[in-house]
């Protein structure tokens, strides 16, 4: 790990930024300082991740010239609550991203956690937490990788793309600002207001809703319409039988209409 003072990035009080110029990973690194009693709103940033790591352990490919941050919270909540987190992470991207790509780009949000600009991957999101012997939350580690200059082929099975190769003419530090805006107006709003208007803003910008998707589970594949999210951000599945599925956890596949003659 090695740290840099590299300042010039417009960012609220809340945050207290950690620059570094290469790490681990900076879910890693936030998880130690929190351990240590950080305050919330630190935030953890890196041009470069030697380990960065996905969703279910996924590597998540770290080269220089992307977002790399993840940021400390301490809400006064159970861990049910605290989950919802990754549906305000994902609006906070999006709000950002919309910043610097041209009006009527395609930015949607894919359940749980994606964030696809023409239906490709262009972030990544991993949350991580610690509970106290009550129940409540000691610490949420908001983890959050936005391709910038750069993205892989494939990631989580999807195809990839980042903020330059749809003619974003972006640095890092200035999506990092944007970000940081975005995310602090909705959790303060999350911590006034409760899930009801994250669910509702991200619901407008959902990807496949009211059309039919395949979810894959651990132990099985379901298919049926996408027809809401529950008020704890489960996914409502209608099945053919007339079944409504609450899934909390999975792989969410787009199924392609039909054509028409």
């Amino acid at each position: 790990m090695t740290q840099t003072m590299d300042g010039g990035i417009d960012l609220p009080p809340f945050y207290g930024l950690t620059a570094l110029e290469t790490v681990g990973s900076t879910n890693l690194e936030a998880r130690a300082l929190a351990d240590a009693g950080a305050d919330e709103g630190t935030l953890v940033w890196a041009k470069r991740q030697e380990q960065g790591v996905g969703r279910r352990g996924r590597q998540w490919s770290s080269p220089e010239g992307n977002l790399y941050c993840s940021l400390i919270l301490r809400p006064e909540c159970d861990p049910s609550s605290a989950a919802r987190l990754s549906f305000l992470t994902a609006l906070a991207i999006r709000r950002a991203v919309t910043k610097f790509v041209d009006p009527g780009t395609d930015v949607r949000l894919k359940w749980p956690n994606d964030v696809l600009i023409g239906g490709c991957k262009s972030a990544g999101i991993l949350l991580e937490s610690k509970m106290k012997p009550d129940g409540q939350m000691s610490y949420v580690i908001v983890g959050t990788g936005i391709n910038i200059a750069t993205y892989p082929e494939i990631t989580d099975g999807l195809p990839a793309i980042s903020l330059t190769k749809v003619g974003a003419d972006v640095t890092v530090k200035e999506v990092l600002s944007a970000y940081g805006y975005a995310f602090l107006d909705l959790y303060m709003s999350w911590k006034r207001d409760g899930f009801a208007p994250i669910q509702e803003e991200w619901l407008a910008h959902a990807t496949g809703l009211g059309g039919r998707i395949t979810v894959r589970l651990s132990n099985e594949t379901l298919e049926g319409v996408f027809s809401d999210l529950d008020n704890n951000g489960a996914l409502i599945l209608s099945m053919d039988n007339g079944q409504r599925k609450m899934i909390t956890a999975g792989e969410v596949f787009i199924v392609p209409s039909a054509p028409t003659e």
